[in-house]
């Protein structure tokens, strides 16, 4: 499974400059989850090694990338919360024209006013919350149709890992942007979803913040995840 080497701040340049240009690219925002679930769905691992860029979003990933590339090369983490918020903001100096997909209406009205106070002039041209229903045809197009006329530049996805990324392949094939998953990020920009403080985010044990914060609904992925992410990693890296 390929992955970008690059940090928070080339990421988010090299997303302002795909939507800029117009150039259709899925981007992934992948960690260890996502990695244990293309372990296992051969379907997920296809998407994932298809067009479009996977972002190291999880230490667990940057620490096992550091071992294959070059001593001098220093790959870093791209958290998914932190690169829709840096892009928000660095993508005010051009004018850049963002579309929300994703959550509910309430989450998306409380994340326009959000982002509004936080980057006073940011450009969201639009939002979808989308019904809760299979991604088909009758899906892709309705997302289509949401997007159509926006003028937007740029889609972010906030649906779940695996549907964001295959719908955000999807968007970006029919609407020839940029399009990214980036899963919890509209609730913690809301302030629906409180985030983890920044120590923990870059200590490599946010997992365990959401955990705790979400034990019901996360302790499945977060166990077997982390077990068959290891098991996988270890056994590519030999």
């Amino acid at each position: 499974m390929p992955f970008e080497v690059t940090n928070l701040s080339s990421a988010v340049q090299l997303t302002i400059e795909a939507a800029e240009s117009e150039r259709s690219v899925p981007i992934r925002l992948s960690n260890a989850y996502c990695v244990a679930l293309a372990d296992q769905d051969s379907d997920y691992m296809e998407l994932l090694r298809g067009p479009g860029l996977n972002f190291p979003d999880g230490m667990p990933v940057v620490w096992f990338m550091k071992r294959r590339v070059a001593e001098d090369v220093v790959p870093g983490r791209v958290r998914g919360p932190s690169f829709f918020e840096k892009t928000l903001d660095e993508g005010r100096s051009v004018g850049l024209r963002h579309f929300l997909l994703g959550t509910t209406e309430d989450t998306l009205e409380k994340l326009v006013r959000a982002a509004g106070e936080k980057y006073p002039g940011v450009e969201i041209v639009g939002s979808y919350a989308p019904p809760f229903a299979p991604v088909d045809e009758e899906f892709h197009a309705g997302c289509v149709a949401a997007v159509s006329g926006t003028r937007a530049q740029i889609i972010w996805v906030a649906l779940g890992t695996p549907k964001q990324d295959f719908l955000a392949k999807e968007l970006a094939d029919r609407t020839g942007m940029p399009c990214a998953g980036v899963g919890a990020a509209f609730d913690f920009t809301a302030g629906v979803t409180p985030e983890a403080p920044v120590w923990i985010q870059n200590s490599g044990l946010e997992w365990l913040h959401r955990l705790a914060s979400e034990p019901g609904r996360l302790w499945r992925r977060y166990l077997f995840g982390n077990i068959r992410f290891l098991r996988s990693a270890l056994r590519d890296s030999r």
